[in-house]
């Protein structure tokens, strides 16, 4: 064996060396989670000293590194100044208060359209949108999606497909024209409680700056009601008909206008950092296209004096993408190009995958996955310290053969069973989605909900480094498959 290529083998073996990788990814993990970074809470400085840290370690490690900077905008509603008041035939009403939040202060005034599930989906011959003019108009839509209790369903049976997420009705009504969307629980809907941990929290809201941007609220079902009548038909009545025919029932609500009202107590702009390391695929005709691995770096920070230390959610992920860095910078080149990507602000609902999906470090069109990494040291139940879910394989059935046939080295529990769930909305609560909404392959792998998410509690001592390790291999065989393969897996629904 030649001198250099001995070197290269040598250095990839200490690489792959299990108790000298835990080291290295407990380190990495030491500092993410350490009091020093507070959390990582997005647009904090401990956020950006994390970004940095990542890319500072994929140009350690021999990567074409770089930050990936995006303007946000936080915000704190005023929920006092949130109303929905209707106009019927010269007479106002309130409705009450809206639940949600915009980035900018709203008062709007316009007619309303009922827009049934808010659903354009050519691929099963559904349109809620196609007799119906929503230019100018509010948009009053039910959640998720038709039939969703239904296992046979062309929509996913029981799981949930890409239309039923917030961020496609969105997309879908700004397409129209509509100029604010209202959403209510379908009136079938029978949510399961969660219970929740007193410590539990979410993040504080943020938003892109994009003026083009229009604010969707949510109702009450009274508010729902007094809104439909006017159709004739109660709520469950026109959700009934919906799901019985899949036929849409969209239509104006005559004589009906809205105002919808709501105004922020607070507001600053700031600047969060996707931290990005490339390396350049070895084949001339190959090397424009791209894998990519990614997981996101952010946290919660500090709330009501307890620190959220994230270790699982989601240092483990951006450890592993680190550790990925170095296992293939040591390894001979790939034919395709090998992109990671660790996204800030992904609990401000995936802002940082949102902007590289607009602003994409290399275009979308020639990238041909997606593995995100979130949540994978942790066990979410008794038993299940082998099992990882693989979320958004419905999407590509060709990309969870390859990561199938990978396992048969590591030996995971791999399972698909949150694909097929719309209890928990697991599809739209990752940064594979903005992907998959680019029609481009993407999974997310996913130890699942575990005991202390989102609570002080998610520490180190709580990760399982044999799992983590494991993903990580099944990570590293993955990609490589995906960037020597003949042909990439393609996207598309799976019947």
């Amino acid at each position: 064996m030649p001198p250099a290529k001995l070197l290269l083998a040598l250095s990839l073996s200490a690489l792959l060396d299990q108790d000298a990788q835990q080291v290295r990814l407990r380190a990495d993990l030491d500092f993410l989670t350490s009091e020093v970074l507070a959390g990582r809470v997005s647009l904090s400085p401990q956020a950006e000293i994390a970004s940095r840290y990542i890319a500072a370690e994929f140009r350690k490690a021999g990567l074409d590194a770089q930050l990936q900077e995006f303007p946000l905008i936080a915000y704190r509603s005023d929920p006092n100044s949130r109303e929905l008041i209707l106009t019927r035939d010269g007479t106002a009403k309130s409705l009450g208060q809206l639940t949600g939040g915009f980035y900018r202060d709203v008062v709007i005034q316009a007619p309303v359209v009922f827009a049934g599930y808010g659903i354009t989906a050519p691929e099963y011959g559904y349109d809620d949108y196609s007799a119906l003019d929503a230019k100018g108009k509010v948009v009053l839509i039910f959640d998720h999606e038709p039939q969703e209790d239904n296992p046979a369903s062309v929509f996913n049976g029981a799981g949930h497909t890409l239309h039923a997420g917030r961020a496609a009705k969105l997309m879908n009504a700004r397409r129209r024209g509509a100029v604010a969307v209202l959403i209510a629980a379908e009136p079938g809907h029978k949510p399961v409680p969660q219970p929740r941990a007193p410590l539990r929290v979410n993040a504080p809201p943020q938003a892109l700056d994009d003026p083009a941007q229009i604010p969707a609220f949510t109702i009450t079902g009274s508010a729902l009601s007094e809104l439909l009548s006017v159709t004739g038909r109660t709520p469950v009545q026109l959700q009934d008909a919906i799901d019985s025919t899949l036929k849409p029932q969209s239509q104006p609500l005559a004589g009906c206008t809205v105002e919808i009202r709501s105004a922020n107590a607070e507001q600053h702009r700031g600047t969060s950092m996707n931290a990005v390391g490339l390396l350049e695929g070895s084949d001339p005709a190959l090397k424009s296209e791209t894998i990519l691995i990614t997981a996101h770096s952010d946290h919660l920070g500090v709330q009501n004096g307890h620190l959220y230390p994230g270790a699982n959610d989601n240092a483990s992920g951006t450890a592993a993408v680190m550790e990925l860095a170095r296992l293939f910078a040591q390894a001979p080149r790939h034919k395709r190009s090998i992109l990671f990507v660790v996204f800030g602000s992904e609990e401000q609902l995936m802002l940082g995958s949102f902007w590289y999906a607009a602003h994409p470090v290399r275009p979308l069109e020639t990238t041909r996955a997606v593995l995100n990494l979130d949540m994978i040291a942790r066990d979410e139940e008794e038993g299940a310290a082998r099992r990882i879910n693989l979320i958004g394989t419905y999407y590509s059935r060709e990309l969870l053969s390859v990561i199938k046939e990978q396992n048969s080295k590591t030996g995971l529990e791999l399972t698909t069973a949150l694909d097929a769930d719309h209890t928990l909305n697991v599809l739209f609560r990752c940064d594979h989605l903005p992907f998959l909404l680019a029609n481009v392959p993407a999974v997310w792998f996913f130890g699942g909900f575990h005991p202390g998410y989102h609570e002080p509690s998610d520490t180190i001592e709580k990760l399982n480094f044999p799992k983590l390790q494991q993903v990580i291999r099944l990570a590293y065989d993955t990609a490589a498959a995906l960037a020597d393969a003949p042909r990439p897996p393609r996207f598309g629904i799976s019947k």
